[in-house]
């Protein structure tokens, strides 16, 4: 993988490689997973479910030497082995695997595939009546045994403490100097016990990651595979190969799903909801009836009926009741937007609490930070912001009160009262060809025109902080 991130942890559809294997696991049945890690891996270790047991093992030396290591979690029964790298097997696979191993009355039981180039994969050698005689490493095979088409896939069912006596007798004499998990077979066939194959009927849910190249293959897999159970389960996806649903994604009938969409982590959408296109949703609750469009939501929650978007941004905490609504190019973090409450444009509401039924104008600013701490603006009920105006948190903006357009409002407004801050406006009369005359007489073709006048509305110095740019 050339990373510095241990193989088994890297994502596929939002969930380490790992993970994806115990899941599948559980779903099939299996009472009690053992995960054998090498030593100090404790970051593997963080991921696993609190149901897993942890096995070490000291010295890597195969697959074989892996079993060995949890040799003390063993019971007497069967165990079925998996490698921690194939995330693309589902519970169906397990669970045909242990169906053969108790119908044929095996010793063992063998998953293989058939995949179109087999090189790498221990050959899987079967007698005349069908069984395995053994399984050989890519590396130990000869020409003819390497021109077999059927490959072993890494998992089996085996007689727990039968493979631990077996491999304990085992040496490292082969090409990689490692204990085989393989050997068990012919260690079986040895003591005249029957070892079934089982072959998948899809090699791709059977491969192996081992490259970025490969890890990439498993997420396609994984993500048309993810989508098509969506669609089955009632979720309209416009375009399969455009929308990326992570494996730990939740959704309800009715929902629509349009090009580009994107939805990761614990995102929850419930039904009639409409998401994109060309939007992300990183663990976003959504309810029923709500619409996002071009807008990327992180953390938020939606509650029934609401509008989102084109080109909104919800940062964590953000909370829209039923009803409200945040525009286009909207950012809101760590705010409540009470029912029917609207932000409709341009603006920017962060550590605030807007009550219901209340309308932000355009290009409004809720000014959080001091400089040393955050503080919070309170919106009330049914509130008219105009637009262009700054709150200076911490203020109050009581219910029914009304702000004046271009305000910069540092005091609270009491409940149904205008509260206007703004500078009054003066006109200068004239103002453009008086202007014109000024630039005139700097360049010494008229030094007589008059500098100052009675008042600001006649022929009066042009302040110098109102002059245009000469761009």
């Amino acid at each position: 993988m050339r990373s510095s991130l241990p193989k088994v942890l890297h994502p596929v559809c939002g969930s380490p490689l790992v993970t994806h294997v115990i899941h599948a696991l559980e779903g099939a049945g299996v009472s009690r997973v053992i995960v054998v890690l090498g030593p100090g891996r404790d970051d593997v270790r963080a991921v696993l479910p609190e149901s897993c047991t942890v096995a070490v093992q000291g010295t890597q030396r195969g697959t074989g030497d892996a079993l060995l290591a949890a040799d003390r979690c063993l019971g007497d029964g069967p165990v079925l082995v998996v490698p921690g790298d194939t995330p693309l097997l589902t519970s169906a696979v397990f669970q045909s695997l242990m169906q053969a191993y108790l119908s044929e009355e095996a010793a063992a039981a063998v998953l293989t595939m058939c995949p179109p180039d087999p090189s790498g994969y221990g050959r899987v050698v079967r007698g005349a009546d069908g069984t395995v005689l053994r399984i050989v490493e890519h590396r130990d095979a000869s020409v003819e045994e390497l021109s077999i088409g059927e490959v072993n896939v890494g998992a089996f069912v085996l007689p727990a403490r039968l493979s631990v006596d077996l491999l304990s007798r085992q040496d490292a004499a082969n090409e990689q100097g490692e204990v085989y998990l393989t050997d068990v077979v012919a260690g079986l066939r040895e003591l005249d016990q029957k070892v079934v194959a089982v072959p998948v009927e899809d090699h791709r849910v059977a491969l192996g990651v081992n490259t970025r190249v490969e890890l990439a293959e498993a997420q396609e897999h994984m993500r048309m595979r993810i989508c098509v159970d969506w669609m089955l389960a009632g979720v309209t996806i416009e375009d399969p190969a455009s929308t990326h649903i992570d494996a730990t994604v939740t959704l309800e009938p009715d929902v629509r799903l349009l090009p580009f969409t994107c939805l990761r982590g614990a995102t929850h959408i419930a039904a009639r909801s409409e998401i994109g296109p060309s939007s992300t949703l990183v663990d976003t609750r959504v309810g029923a009836d709500c619409r996002v469009r071009h807008s990327y939501t992180d953390g938020a929650v939606l509650e029934a009926g609401v509008q989102v978007g084109p080109f909104t941004y919800l940062r964590p905490e953000a909370h829209l009741a039923d009803g409200a609504k945040a525009g286009a190019f909207v950012e809101i973090k760590k705010s409540r937007v009470g029912p029917g409450s609207k932000v409709p444009h341009l603006s920017y509401i962060g550590d605030t609490t807007i009550g219901k039924g209340t309308n932000i104008g355009a290009g409004n600013i809720t000014a959080n930070f001091d400089g040393r701490e955050k503080h919070r603006t309170v919106i009330g009920d049914n509130v008219r912001t105009g637009s262009d105006t700054v709150f200076v948190a911490p203020v109050t903006v009581a219910d029914g009160a009304t702000t004046g357009a271009g305000s910069v409002v540092t005091k609270d407004v009491p409940a149904g009262a205008l509260g206007i801050a703004r500078a009054r406006q003066h006109n200068i009369l004239d103002y453009a060809a008086r202007a014109r005359a000024l630039r005139a007489g700097a360049a010494g073709t008229d030094a007589s025109v008059p500098r100052k006048g009675a008042d600001m509305g006649g022929p009066g110095e042009i302040p110098e902080d109102q002059g245009g740019s000469d761009d």
